[in-house]
């Protein structure tokens, strides 16, 4: 498995490890305590029995009666960290059929439902089960482990549509969601991506952290120029169907983060947003954002603000994302050095994760503690107090979601996270990228089934609602 060089192959030996270790049987064995598998097994049963009868109205009823991503526990992340692959067979096979019988009901076979109530039906089916996101974090020059992360995901048609990013995921996540499915698969090249590395290795040279020697800015906007095109979010949302969302924070006191997408913000200039969510305090300008105006012309946007580095204040705006599309489920590729100290592993031990986790938390909090005692209001204007402040919000947020990728290494020296990488260097950080998402593919396949084909459904039926001549 660790000698994979693609996905494929990694999958092959991970099945064979399976088979060797006794983790195949447990696959093919419905039960265990750690889903309902007898709920599991009478819901399949009952659906796929209806539509091999043509029952149509029969299955609508039985799929009335839920349509959620955990039914029955089968979301229970622990089912996915005993087989080296996958998980239990059963599961995969109600996911398969759930979809069958949606695809079945949705298609021009079943005459004796309405598209009215089809698309009734498939609204609350889809509000009800929800999406899944891509949050990609503020990573320095780590964000070509971000690139690898993407790439994988992309090939396998696993990439969700709705992708958020900050400070050097905010770069990979505009990458993706302003260009065509064409031009991603020039991107995606290994020999493109070989190219592009030698390029951005020549125009980001390494710089001294602690003499605070700022990378060229001429440098940097080459870089986003030649990788973004000056288009702005609703333009690239009508590109390329990507939700792209990019997190910055306020440079004034009291001004709020924000995180900016086509629905807030839709005439503001992405390669704006990626800039200053790459603005990193004290070694990169703020950043004034642009927009266009309703003639196309570009004007300032907001033009008595600027914005910095969004990993700051929320690298990972779960919230806002939930709340402005729906998402329950988090992908999360995260490389922010602040948080990679605290999180977990999950191949540890159930006994050595609950104490490294225990350690990690209380470590912590104690960070967060004293953070606050030393971060008075009487100090409130000098760079010491401004550095804590700093320190605070970067303690206190969300770094996590449901599936985590995460890098080989957690600790990284901090004069390199700001540096340009070598050829060797950024190649490597894509290749552990990939490696590092070969074991949650199955798992995203199996739990975003759903709803991805849920959204393609709805999409169908609208169309047929509102083009009906075209049908």
């Amino acid at each position: 498995m660790t000698q994979a060089n693609s996905y494929n192959e990694w999958r092959e030996a991970a099945i064979e490890r399976d088979r060797k270790s006794g983790m195949l049987a447990w696959r093919q064995a419905e039960s265990s305590r750690l889903y309902d598998y007898r709920s599991i097994r009478n819901r399949l049963t009952k659906i796929s029995e209806k539509r091999a009868s043509g029952d149509s109205k029969g299955l609508l009823f039985a799929l009335n009666e839920g349509i959620h991503g955990n039914m029955a526990g089968m979301g229970n992340a622990l089912l996915y960290k005993r087989a080296a692959f996958g998980t239990k067979f059963l599961i995969d096979e109600y996911t398969t059929e759930v979809g069958e019988a949606l695809s079945y009901l949705a298609s021009d076979d079943v005459t004796n439902i309405s598209l009215a109530q089809k698309a009734d039906f498939f609204q609350r089916a889809s509000h009800c089960f929800g999406r899944s996101a891509l949050m990609l974090s503020g990573s320095g020059t780590l964000f070509y482990f971000h690139l690898g992360v993407v790439k994988s995901l992309w090939e396998q048609d696993l990439l969700p549509k709705i992708i958020c990013g900050s400070s050097g995921g905010a770069l990979i996540s505009s990458l993706v969601a302003t260009h065509s499915q064409q031009e991603l698969q020039k991107i995606f090249d290994p020999e493109y991506i070989r190219f592009e590395v030698e390029q951005n290795s020549r125009a980001l040279p390494g710089f001294g952290l602690l003499r605070k020697q700022a990378i060229p800015l001429s440098a940097v906007k080459e870089l986003y120029a030649r990788l973004i095109p000056e288009i702005t979010f609703e333009e690239a949302y009508q590109l390329t169907g990507y939700k792209l969302n990019i997190s910055v924070a306020p440079v004034e006191k009291h001004q709020s983060s924000r995180l900016l997408n086509a629905i807030a913000s839709p005439n503001v200039l992405v390669r704006d947003a990626v800039m200053a969510s790459s603005a990193f305090p004290g070694f990169f300008p703020a950043v004034a954002l642009r927009a266009k105006d309703e003639h196309g012309n570009i004007r300032p946007y907001l033009e008595d603000r600027k914005w910095m580095d969004g990993s700051i204040s929320d690298d990972m705006p779960i919230k806002r994302i939930a709340r402005l599309y729906g998402v329950n489920h988090f992908i999360v590729s995260q490389t922010n050095p602040a948080a990679l100290p605290f999180i977990h592993g999950e191949k540890s031990s159930v006994g050595a994760g609950v104490i490294k986790r225990a350690f990690k938390n209380t470590t912590r909090e104690w960070l967060l503690a004293g953070n606050k005692l030393i971060s008075h209001p009487g100090a409130s204007q000098s760079t010491f107090n401004s550095a804590a402040t700093i320190l605070g919000q970067v303690l206190s947020q969300t770094y996590t979601g449901d599936i985590n990728i995460l890098p080989p290494s957690r600790l990284h020296n901090p004069i390199s996270l700001l540096a340009g990488r070598s050829n060797e260097e950024a190649l490597a950080l894509i290749n552990a990228g990939e490696q590092a998402s070969w074991p949650h593919i199955e798992r995203i396949r199996i739990q975003t089934h759903i709803s991805r084909l849920l959204d393609q459904l709805l999409k169908k039926i609208d169309a047929q609602i509102l083009y009906p001549h075209r049908h």
